[in-house]
Formats: structure tokens, sequence, C-alpha cells
């Protein structure tokens, strides 16, 4: 196996490599969240992290790294005494997108457990990473109770297995590493505030730096071992750094003007819950351990604000992470005053390198912005100044002519909860009934493969007939692996919502476009809420087209919603095929994901030859395949034509109005009807 990339080695990406080694330094700092796009070395930062942490002792025989001077005392495969151990390199365990519960948190034998009484338990993913580095490349595709586990362990430092009564608990406390391409999805808030830090990632723009990295990636190809000797005796000086600040970390002193600047700063931004201050306080702590410090200065603080307090300020889906910098610095000014020494100097890191540094100094600091400067009237020069460019003429009458602008969306509501009939198997969520791992028990089956779910009561009324013959003669039962049943689960699972937005001069005209875009925001919203994956098709003028291919990110769709033009006549029919084909190609990509077409329109068709006959063919290929189809009515006005209702009944679906849309409406609606059936109710007993 060649030798992983010297972390010394990478090229810019400043923050990332100070936010990993802040947490190789101190792990209750919490882990690291690396958001960015593809191609941007954060798979490669975190492997070359683990080349630099300190060797460990353990446990000889141990499968859970007890340390040998002080064993977990619950500890599996314990009781330990304590003596000496065996020394080996911490470990890097990855934690694939496809993994199940089991895999993760370890598996307990329920038939030996049942027939002998015995706790076999084979450890999973968390035991191994156990004083490591645990490293989950696309965490934002993971299942959500997988991350609910997985933060679970790396905040209370143990996991836990819980199996039809019997329980094994084993230490679990390990540096969390979380990659993911915000393209792909979001995390939920709740999910982003349990990593401690988070960094934003993005390709150089520095054509210098470009071929710099292309260079050495190229030579590390070429020679794995030859490049890594070129940077080893680096490698060993940040190794000795690590080492030299863990040992000091705890003599850092965090006095009560830095407490005050950090919680201030927290107030200021208005994060929810306590946790960032504390992250705030140990990150802090951390740099002044990493920089050789025992004091923690306002440029710790500053620097722990931009590690620690972006992710945290999201209120919705729709937020971009990021912080106010100038905000901040007037925050830190007005909480006491700059407490930095000025004839202390920072000590140089063992990978300053002059002014081309490419590694993270002393006090961290943000990485230097990308792009050439701009230009200036001074930067100009002398010499005569180019004429003013002649406005251009305006556009000629045209299909052009009639878009008009993008109109903002209405404010978002909480909506009608929409589903697709029937019982599905795809991937757990929140919105369509489906057999899942989770959920209420509907049932019992024989387990096809390893027992996952057992369900005691059917697998004791399997092997109760047979005791006698099996000669049962203590007040255990005999249990075999025929009489072992698997429940199954009903829950909830998500789905595929294709929206398929009318864009034409119709829908722009009385300022229903407004409306409209805040009724495809809110169902963007209980998307994201119910774990969804979207789509985006619209139509107008004489085409339709994707707007957005199916994805998790639902912000991605709110994107390309706000800014959707209008105008033109109604191509019903060819949103309809080009629907049609979205759905096609995804149920070969996805065939376990049921989708659930939201077609918002007034249900007007023009343009082209019998455009009126042509939609309801291709409302009919839908209603063939069994497309679970709403339509959302947005005609408006004393005169309604029905329109919208008529291309449901074709699509085999329902219609809704704009305002029976809001969750709100149908309550009303509810009470409205249960009242006027409480005063028929008692009409009919008077008469009576």
């Amino acid at each position: 196996m060649p030798d992983p990339y010297p972390f010394t080695a990478l090229v810019g990406q400043d923050d990332l490599r100070l936010a990993l080694l802040l947490n190789a330094v101190s792990p209750a700092v919490g882990g690291v969240l690396v958001r960015g796009e593809k191609g941007t070395a954060k798979s490669t930062a975190v492997r070359a992290l683990s080349a630099l942490l300190p060797d460990v002792d353990v446990v000889p025989g141990c499968r859970f790294s007890c340390a040998p001077d002080a064993p977990d005392p619950q500890c599996p495969d314990g009781p330990h005494e304590v003596g000496p151990g065996v020394q080996r390199a911490a470990r890097m365990v990855e934690l694939p997108v496809g993994a199940s519960e089991d895999r993760l948190v370890g598996a307990l034998d329920i038939e030996r457990a049942l027939a002998e009484g015995v706790k076999a338990f084979e450890p999973g993913l968390l035991a191994d990473a156990h004083r490591g580095i645990l490293y989950v490349d696309e965490v934002n595709l993971l299942h959500d109770h997988l991350v609910d586990l997985l933060l679970d362990a790396a905040a209370m430092g143990a996991s836990y297995v819980e199996r039809e009564g019997v329980s094994v608990r084993h230490a679990a406390r390990f540096l969390l590493v979380g990659t993911m391409n915000p393209e792909e999805g979001e995390l939920r808030p709740q999910l982003l505030d349990r990593f401690g830090l988070t960094v934003e990632v993005a390709a150089s723009r520095e054509p210098e730096q470009r071929v710099e990295v292309v260079r050495r990636r190229l030579a590390y190809d070429d020679d794995p071992e030859g490049f890594a000797a070129r940077f080893a005796a680096e490698e060993a000086e940040v190794r000795e750094r690590i080492a030299a600040a863990r040992a000091l970390l705890p003599h850092v002193r965090l006095g009560d003007g830095a407490l005050t600047r950090i919680a201030a700063t927290c107030a200021a931004f208005e994060v929810d819950g306590m946790r960032a201050d504390i992250v705030m306080a140990r990150t802090a702590t951390a740099l002044a351990a990493w920089a050789g410090r025992t004091d923690v200065l306002a440029e710790d603080v500053r620097q722990a604000a931009l590690l620690a307090l972006p992710h945290r300020r999201r209120r919705n889906p729709f937020d971009a992470p990021g912080l106010d910098e100038d905000k901040l610095d007037e925050t830190l000014d007005e909480f006491g005053p700059d407490d930095t020494p000025d004839d202390d100097p920072e000590p140089e890191g063992p990978d300053d390198q002059g002014p081309d540094d490419d590694g993270p100094g002393g006090g961290g600091g943000l990485p230097p912005q990308d792009g050439p400067a701009p230009e200036t009237s001074e930067q100009e020069g002398p010499g005569p100044r180019e004429a003013p460019e002649t406005p251009a003429a305006p556009p000629a009458p045209g299909p052009a002519a009639q878009e008009q602008r993008p109109v903002s969306p209405g404010e978002p509501f909480r909506t009608k909860m929409l589903s697709v009939p029937g019982l599905g198997e795809g991937a757990a969520g929140r919105r369509s009934r489906a057999r899942t791992e989770h959920g209420r028990t509907t049932g019992a089956v024989r387990p096809r493969g390893a027992l996952t779910k057992l369900h005691l009561a059917a697998t004791v009324q399997a092997a109760a007939p047979h005791q006698r013959a099996r000669g049962r003669s203590g007040p255990g039962l005999v249990v075999r692996r025929d009489d072992l049943r698997q429940a199954t689960r009903e829950g909830r699972e998500g789905n595929l919502v294709l929206f398929v937005v009318d864009a034409s001069g119709s829908m722009a005209a009385r300022q229903r476009m407004g409306a409209v875009k805040g009724a495809v925001l809110s169902l963007l919203l209980d998307a994201y809420q119910r774990r969804d994956k979207v789509g985006l098709v619209t139509f107008r003028g004489t085409k339709a087209e994707v707007a957005l291919p199916p994805t998790s990110s639902v912000d991605t769709a709110a994107a390309r919603l706000e800014t959707l033009p209008t105008g033109g006549r109604t191509p019903l029919a060819a949103g309809l095929l080009t629907a049609h084909e979205v759905l096609r190609v995804e149920r070969l990509r996805d065939p376990a994901r049921r989708p659930l077409m939201v077609v918002v329109t007034d249900g007007r068709a023009t343009g082209g030859p019998e455009p009126v006959k042509l939609a309801g063919r291709a409302a009919g290929l839908h209603a063939v395949e069994g497309t679970a189809s709403v339509v959302v009515d947005c005609e408006s006005g004393m005169v309604r034509l029905g329109l919208a209702a008529q291309l449901a009944g074709q699509l085999g679906g329902t219609a809704v109005t704009l305002d029976e849309l809001r969750a709100d409406a149908i309550a009303g609606l509810v009470k409205d009807v249960q009242g006027q059936r409480q005063t028929t109710n008692q009409t009919r007993r008077r008469a009576a």
C-alpha cells in the first residue's frame, strides 16, 4: 500500500488544515465538518492527518483498544488489569455511505444470547475508531438515524447497543471528520450543531497555486515513496508539535476576559443553545496550545468564532452559512481591550516557509482571498479615458420581449401533507408509508440472511412446541435458528418530489407568480423536512426544460426558483412529457424511491397544433404508469374554468387550490365540517 499523501505537502486550504490540527490537539473540540465542491482535497487532507497522530498504547488482544494504564472497566473484552501494553499507529476508520446500523455500532448474536445466555458481540466501526479518526465521506447522504448514532457516540465517548433486552457498552472516543458537497443536500440544523467546527473549501482561482497543486500531485503519483521522503522532516516536526500542544493544553488558562468575549460573540450572532460557547472555549484553548502559549488571546477567540459559528447561524435550509466579520470585530472590540502582548511574537510553526508558506500558522488565520485585486483609477495611470459606451437599442419585438422579470416568492407557509398512496420500500424519510428498519412492528417473517430485528414473541411462539422433542430440562428455552423470526416494521419513506411549474404569461398575470413561487417554496421546505429528493421542470414559450435534475439539495432548487422568469405561451404537453422522461430515468437509477409529481399550473394549454389534446395524451402516460400526482390549481378571479381539476383527472391524481394547500386552511376546513355536523345533529335531535 503506497504511503499517504503528506499533510505538509497540501497547497492552500489553510482553514481546513488548521481545523484538523486543532482537533488532533484537542479531540474535545468535537470534530470537523468540511463543506465544499468536489476535487478540493477534502479526503486527501483527512487521510494525511492520520499519519501525524501519535502512536497509541493498547491492551494486547483487546478489540476495543483499551489503554493499558487505564483500561475501560466496562469493556466487553475485560476486565483488564493495569499492565504493559503494545504500541500501534492511530487508526483512521472510514464509514461508507451504505453502512448498516450493525456495521456502525456492532452486532449482537441474538441466537446465542437466547439459547446460551452469552453476550456474543461483534464490534463495529465505532469500536475500531476508538482513540483514532472516524472519517465519514458524504456525511449528508447517510441516513439520519445513523448520523444520530454517530454523533451521540462522539458526544458521550461511548457506544451503546441494545437488542431485545440485551445491552453492550464500550468506549468510543475518536476524532470525527465529515465531508460533504452541499450540492447533494444539506444536513439538518440539529446535526450541523453537533459538529464542533466547520470549514468551507473551494479550489483556488490563482493559476500559480493551481499549477503547484498539479505538479505535486503528479510527482506523488509517479513516486509515492520518494515524494513522501521529500516531506518527511516537515511531517516529523508537525507530529512533534501536535504532541507538544497536547502536553501544554492542560496548562492553558482561559481567563474571564476571553470567556466574556466568547459569550458576547455567541449572543451577538444569536446562536441557539450553549454548545457554541463551549466549542468556542475549547477551540480557543487549543489554538493557544498550538501556538505554544498558556494564555488565550483575542485573536484566538476571533479564529475560534470563524470556525465554530458559521454553521450554527442557519435558521432554515435556504440560508447560506457564513459570518459577518465586521460585526465580529465590533463585538470583540466592545467587550474588552486587545490583550495581545506587543513584545511577545508568535512562535513560528514547524512548517513555516516564509512568504510562500502553505501550512497553518501559529494562531491560524483565514486563507488568502482568491483572484486578482480589483483595478482602481490610480492603477490605470495617465492616458486618455475611454469614451462611455453608447446605450444599446431596445430589443425588437418577439418572444424574448414577452419575458418578464423574475418576481420574488411570497412568504412560505406550512403545507398540507402530500403523500404517495400504497406501501413502499424506499429510503427512510417522513412522507409516505413504507416498510423500513425503524418504525412500528407490524408482523414477523423468517429472516433472509442475518437477523437484524428480532420479533421476540413470534420466536418464542415458534420454539415453544418443540421443547419436549429437543430435550429441554431446565428453565431456559431451547432455541434453534429455524425458530428465529425477523420483525417487519412500517415507517415512512422519502420520495422524489418532481415539481412541474407553469412559467407562462398566464401565470404572470394578476401578480400570481409571487404567490405561486411562495407555494412551491413552501413545498420545497416541506420536502427538506421529510427527507425527499426534489427536481424542477419548468415550461413556457415553446418548450420545457429541466431547471434542476433530481437532487437532495433543496436549497439549490430554491435558488433556481428565485430566478425563474415568466412569459410566453403555455406548452403544457411539453412540460408533462419532459417530466415523464425525468421520472423514467430516475426509476432506472433508484427503483425503490417512489415519485410524487406536483404540477403547478392554471390548467391552460396553448401554443402549437391541438395543445389541449396533446396535454391530455401526455397526462395519460403518467396515469398509465401509476405516477402519484397532485395538481396545484393557480387559477384566480371570479370566473374559473376548472381546467386544473380536469388535468388532475387525466393524471389520475388530485387537485388542490393555493388556499387549500395551506395546512392551517385544511385545519379550518375540518373544523368547519365538524361544526356543520354538530349543528345538523342537534337540529335532528330537536326535531325528533
